[in-house]
This record gives structure tokens, sequence and C-alpha cells, in this order.
């Protein structure tokens, strides 16, 4: 089992930055990936971003070099810094693993672009 909790999340002027968190615990060295996913209100959830094994990172075309993804040293914790938000990015972030022992999806934190 893997346990997800994202944090970060809050209210941000447009054109403003934030940093989400995902604390992983549990059998997280059974994760093979781990994903960034994003859903605004009557929307599909949508992916966000990766950092897979060795760090190689990976983004939806909308993000267009505004995001990274990263992750600390002992791999617990993956990152997401986002800057330049626009007001159509408000969305619950989702952070996501996936390895042998299956995928996990944590609770989400809510992010808020409004002036």
């Amino acid at each position: 089992q893997v346990r997800l909790v994202e944090s970060g999340g809050g209210l941000v002027q447009p054109g403003g930055s934030l940093r989400l968190s995902c604390a992983t615990s549990g059998s997280i060295s059974s994760i093979v990936t781990m994903d960034w996913f994003r859903q605004a209100p009557g929307n599909q959830r949508e992916y966000v971003a990766r950092i897979g094994p060795g760090g190689r990172t990976n983004y939806a075309d909308f993000v267009n070099g505004r995001f990274t993804i990263s992750r600390d040293n002992a791999g617990n914790t993956v990152y997401l810094e986002m800057n330049s938000l626009k007001p159509e990015e408000t969305a619950v972030y989702y952070c996501k693993s996936f390895g042998p022992r299956g995928e996990f999806w944590g609770q989400g934190t809510q992010v808020t672009v409004s002036s």
C-alpha cells in the first residue's frame, strides 16, 4: 500500500506561482512513476506532469515550460512548481503513484487562480 498526501494549494492571483507537495509513505520503494493530475469542476481529470526512473520528466503540452516536477533526494516527496498560473487552471490537483503494487491516488489539493 502507498499513501499519498498533497498540500500547498490555495488562492493565487493570475500570473502567480504555487508549489504543490505530495508526501508518500508506505511501500514507497515500489513506486516507479509519480504523476500530477488536475480536475476542474465539470471537467475530466487531466494529466499534468510525470517524474519517472532516474528523474526523467514529462509534461502535458499546455504546461509550456511553466511547471516543474521534481522530488527530494530521498524520493519521499514530489513537488510541482507552477508559475504564470491562469484562471482556467483552477482545479483540484492530485498526485498519483504507479508501480508493481498498482496505482494509488492522493485526496487532492485545491488550487484557485483568481483576482
